[in-house]
């Protein structure tokens, strides 16, 4: 599986797991005594299954994000010139799309 499956699998989860918890709490509005008790305690399992799940999201992309400045890093120490030519490039569009306005 790769990172971006796995990352946009966790973010899945975590949703799916908060619509879940969204649905607990709406019943958890005319539950009484020991049945409302059951409900907050599922409501806690939710959303410490959701806390997980996005602390796992996040250290995926953080992993990703990581890989993509270390091969940025790379690629500028490798090729200097064509970084310098390319960063140029970008300004000079950037600029145009400015003073369009």
């Amino acid at each position: 599986m790769s990172d971006e499956t796995s990352t946009s699998t966790l973010i899945e989860e975590s949703q799916d797991i908060l619509r879940q918890t969204e649905a607990l709490m709406a019943e958890a509005v005319n539950a009484t005594g020991e049945e409302a008790k059951a409900l907050q305690a599922r409501v806690v399992r939710a959303l410490e299954r959701a806390k997980l799940s996005l602390g796992e999201a996040e250290k995926a992309a953080l992993a990703k994000a990581g890989k993509a400045a270390k091969a940025t890093d790379t690629y500028v120490r490798d090729n200097p010139w064509k970084a310098v030519g390319l960063g140029a490039a970008i300004g000079v569009v950037v600029g145009m799309l400015i003073a369009r306005r």
